[in-house]
């Protein structure tokens, strides 16, 4: 029996263990970025450390982690303790193998590492007061130790499994593989059973307790916390001198034909989500903006676009293309390349320029530029989502924005911009605000708060009863069009939510639409429908999971084959009834018309006309009036069944429902599916005699859920919770 005392006995100080297991773990000199186990969890466990140890009220804290002896790395690696400070040290523990492993060879080694952290800890004079675990590796190790040491358990995942799985999924790895390589099923155990044992669990924003934690059968928000991680206020400061003589302001104002302006900032990778191009083209339509203020984009390192990988050439080409539509030469800058230590600078320029920051990602669950941005003086103009709501609420510097809504940027960057008094109020917020709540001090602090009520045990625990899902993964789905199944009958939009929502934990929620992904989001905003779990955009042609939006790059891969857009545009050039869309309805996979049946040749006679040509492609007419073009191995039931077949879900468990022709393909074949009585007659005429098809008597969205009833699709799938 362990005799060892706790701090509750003695003095009151604390005394902290941490435990953070893969990855090279050392005081000083970090190798981020040496491999995928080196990167932003190492460097936060080693500063949080530092953090700790500088409080009065810590006596002590440790971090353990894995003792590497392995000629391929640093000698530090393998040294026992590693004296960091007076009362801050790193601990190695042997597990298993002496040499460096990735993290998902280790499975089969922690309990040797647990075994092995027990009786290090049993040898000392006294045992910590908590115990955090950082990763889903820790937190196996951290429940053990927690049960056998009756010391509470603090968990932070970093990430998840289930969110893990899903962009391996979206990246075209296949789900055997992805077992096999990643071990995702052991780490997803032990994710749920950490979070079954964690007395608190710590997050960076709320947003990500709702939308990743909230994926979990252990799901126990009235434990989770937000405190959010520290930033180096040593390398983000407002401006202390002359920023102009640096080489990236002279790289930047060679773009510019009024440097001096104010500068509206933007700076991230080159994704999508990230939504600069709607930023330019907000720029462009103002008048307003274009007189008073710079544009500049920071977005990434290139040498050679056509070197990049596909979905980072197609935002700079839209960047490209929407900064020649709107003239804007002279005012927006875009360089090709900078260092990490100009960041800093970066923000400096556009703070001495009186200028602002913008974040107008259609998603951002932290937004680390954020912070840093107002650390270095700048007001910030941040989407609606995520992290930018907890910032601006922490900080009361800027404004969120819909990140869709481009005259209601323009206008919230004017607002910044012209008025001087607000500006200097926001910035002077901004400043005050990150040490206050964003700076390592601030964290600390925070942190110490959040878990002393647990270690002296002046806050009661909140356990709800937790059953785990008879399954590992969702065994079901259910897909849906979006305007002609949901936007009809706001009560019956309201009674599917909910039933959709109480089904959240066993049935994967998809929706399959013909518009763009920016204007199915609008959409989904506008009739408060929460985000699905699969976005099927475009006709079909691109695929999104949640949360985050993760683009299915082997979707788009595949459907890649034998598409050429010039083609098939130049097949249908002057052919009567035709009219292209506008812009705004074209994607890189869809080509979108006008169809005047009174005058345009019939849909058979333009797949004729194609095929002349030599261009396979899927030609679909809805409502009689809109005709599209997308690959031929595109469409909403092609979509469909990728993901039934990547994410492993027969398609037997499949509930389709949709009502126009658009739709038609989903609803053939094995999944059951569902006709809304506000169907497009005549275009879904064929599926009359089709099997496992339910024409529903009741329109828009109550036409679901008579289907649900119809065929019992959730049986065999809830949670008695």
């Amino acid at each position: 029996m362990n005799t060892n005392t706790n701090s509750n006995s003695n003095d009151g100080s604390l005394y902290i263990l941490l435990l953070s297991i893969h990855g090279l773990l050392r005081g000083q000199d970090l190798e981020l970025g040496r491999d995928a186990d080196t990167g932003g969890q190492i460097k936060y466990v080693v500063e949080l450390l530092g953090a700790l140890g500088a409080r009065s009220e810590v006596m002590q804290a440790d971090l353990l982690t894995r003792r590497v002896v392995d000629a391929n790395v640093s000698e530090d690696y393998a040294e026992v303790i590693e004296q960091l400070s007076d009362k801050t040290r790193i601990v190695r523990i042997d597990c298993g193998e002496p040499g460096y492993l990735p993290k998902e060879a280790l499975w089969d080694s922690l309990d040797s590492f647990a075994d092995n952290a027990l009786d290090y800890l049993n040898s000392q004079t006294r045992l910590p007061d908590i115990i955090h675990s950082h990763y889903a590796d820790a937190g196996y190790v951290g429940t053990r130790l927690s049960h056998q040491l009756n010391i509470p358990l603090i968990h932070t995942g970093h990430s998840l499994g289930r969110i893990k799985r899903k962009r391996l999924l979206a990246s075209g790895m296949k789900r055997d593989t992805i077992e096999q390589r990643y071990n995702i099923s052991r780490r997803i155990n032990a994710e749920e059973e950490t979070l079954g044992v964690a007395e608190r669990v710590i997050t960076s924003t709320n947003q990500e307790i709702f939308d990743q934690y909230g994926l979990y059968d252990y799901y126990q928000p009235e434990n989770m916390r937000v405190v959010p991680p520290g930033t180096d206020l040593d390398l983000f400061f407002p401006p202390d001198g002359d920023q102009h003589n640096s080489a990236i302001f002279k790289d930047i104002s060679r773009f510019l034909q009024e440097p001096d302006k104010p500068i509206i900032l933007a700076l991230s990778r080159p994704d999508q989500r990230k939504n600069i191009n709607t930023l330019v083209e907000a720029y462009g339509e103002s008048e307003e903006l274009k007189q008073l203020a710079n544009l500049v984009i920071i977005a990434g390192n290139r040498d050679d676009i056509s070197d990049m990988e596909t979905g980072a050439q197609e935002v700079l080409a839209e960047i490209f293309i929407s900064i020649d539509s709107y003239d804007l030469y002279g005012k927006v800058a875009y360089p090709k390349h900078h260092r990490p230590d100009e960041v800093p600078v970066i923000y400096r320029l556009a703070a001495a320029s009186g200028g602002v920051f913008v974040n107008p990602a259609l998603t951002e669950p932290f937004g680390l530029t954020l912070i840093e941005a107002a650390a270095s003086g700048l007001p910030i103009v941040a989407t609606e989502d995520g992290g930018p709501i907890d910032i601006i609420n922490n900080c009361h510097n800027g404004y969120l924005i819909d990140p869709l809504d481009k005259a209601a940027m323009a206008t919230t960057l004017l607002k910044v911009l012209e008025d001087r008094d607000n500006w200097k109020r926001l910035v002077h917020n901004g400043i005050k605000g990150v040490r206050e709540h964003y700076s390592w001090q601030a964290h600390a602090e925070k942190y110490l708060k959040t878990i002393q009520p647990v270690v002296d045990k002046s806050e009661p625990l909140t356990r709800m009863e937790l059953k785990r899902r008879p399954m590992l993964y969702h065994d079901r789905a259910l897909f849906t069009d979006l305007d002609q199944n949901l936007l009809g009958n706001p009560e019956s939009l309201k009674e599917f939510v909910r039933v959709i929502q109480e089904n959240r934990r066993c049935t994967t929620f998809g929706i399959a639409t013909g518009r763009r992904l920016d204007s199915a989001l609008k959409v989904l905003k506008k009739y408060h429908i929460p985000l699905p779990d699969v976005l099927i955009t475009s006709l079909g042609t691109e695929m999104y999971y949640m949360p985050g939006l993760t683009h299915d790059t082997a979707w788009s891969n595949h459907i890649d084959h034998m598409w050429k857009r010039r083609a098939v545009m130049r097949a249908l050039d002057e052919l009567p009834g035709l009219v292209l869309q506008p812009r705004p309805e074209q994607s890189k996979y869809k080509i979108s018309y006008y169809y005047d049946a009174a005058i345009a040749p019939d849909v058979n006679d333009i797949i004729h006309r194609l095929h002349q040509f030599e261009q396979t492609v899927n030609v679909v007419l809805a409502f009689g009036q809109y005709l599209d073009i997308v690959p031929a191995r595109a469409s909403k039931g092609f979509a469909l069944r990728w993901f039934a077949e990547m994410w492993g879900i027969p398609l037997e468990h499949i509930l389709a429902a949709g009502g126009s022709g658009a739709d038609e393909d989903m609803m053939r074949g094995n999944a059951k599916a569902v006709v809304v009585a506000n169907r497009h007659h005549e275009e879904l005429s064929e599926l009359t005699d089709a099997e496992n098809i339910y024409y529903a008597d009741k329109p828009f969205a109550s036409g679901i859920l008579q289907a649900i009833e119809h065929y019992d699709f959730f049986r065999d799938c809830k949670v008695n919770l």
